[in-house]
């Protein structure tokens, strides 16, 4: 029986020692029984807890139960905590567990595709794609925040909610917007001129810190995250030369045309002359 203070940082969890590897602990860390599935995407076997999921899953209810108004991100904080202050024999019984039901998904998720159409593979597949698009699009959109990238600007109809939001009618976030949607269309034009003034005023400054933005990302040599119309000047460039290639290609070309016609004009004078001087000697 390992007290839990032991492995605790959290002065609240200090007090009352819980054993967290004892044989009723560690039974709710064994396999669990695969249940009996259909052919459905919803029935798709889960894939199975990491050994720190299955860890930061017992000790949740204790934490919460020992600190009941802890916000849930120091909740995780704390459990994170525990976590690295483990040994690795106090994570084996965890790492265990988590192996043994990788092992048991490998095997369900393999009776799963048999038992698939080709239609519902298909549809699974396209399914997993846009999954994948989707969480790619979610990285490009943190990386371009941790790149600085300039927050949109904001139209009049949304200056106005945020201003007026807190005063809305309704005990609920979509009844207060459908609150502050009602106001903003009872408006008139010329009370919302000083929001429509507020909204160029902030594409003024998107513009701006655009610009900017994207000259130190070319600076640094992230081009791919510049919009392909600020690139257009280097491209406009290479086209111009290629037009005054082909400009110079067809110059040269009207060139080599005029001396092909100047010379089979000069053989026809010459051949006349011949003629004649022939007839003059006859």
């Amino acid at each position: 029986m390992i007290p839990l203070n032991l492995i605790s940082i959290g002065a609240n969890l200090l007090a009352k020692p819980v054993g967290i590897f004892s044989s009723s602990s560690f039974a709710r860390c064994t396999v669990a029984v695969c249940k009996s599935f259909s052919t459905t995407s919803a029935q798709r076997p889960k894939r199975p807890l990491t050994s720190y999921m299955r860890f930061v899953k017992q000790q949740r209810p204790l934490v919460v139960r020992q600190n009941p108004d802890l916000k849930l991100v120091d909740i995780v904080k704390r459990i994170a905590q525990h976590w690295r202050a483990l040994s690795p024999e106090q994570k084996r019984p965890f790492e265990e567990a988590s192996l043994a039901d990788h092992a048991q998904y490998k095997m369900d998720i393999e009776r799963y595709k048999s038992q698939l159409t080709p239609a519902q593979s298909a549809a699974l597949k396209e399914e997993r794609r846009q999954k994948m698009a989707k969480r790619r699009s979610i990285r490009h959109k943190r990386e371009l925040t941790l790149l600085g990238k300039p927050k949109r600007p904001r139209s009049a109809f949304n200056i106005f909610t945020a201003e007026h939001i807190p005063q809305a009618r309704g005990t609920t976030m979509p009844a207060k917007l459908i609150s502050v949607t009602d106001d903003w269309k009872r408006l008139h034009l010329s009370q919302k001129q000083v929001y429509i003034q507020l909204a160029e005023d902030d594409q003024i400054r998107y513009k701006n810190e655009m610009k900017s933005w994207e000259e130190h990302m070319i600076e640094i040599g992230r081009e791919d995250v510049v919009r392909r119309k600020n690139l257009a000047p280097r491209k406009t460039i290479s086209t111009k030369g290629g037009k005054k290639k082909t400009k110079v290609k067809s110059a040269k070309s009207k060139v080599a045309v005029k001396s092909t016609s100047t010379k089979s004009s000069g053989s026809i004078k010459a051949k006349k002359t011949k003629k004649t001087v022939k007839r003059a000697e006859e």
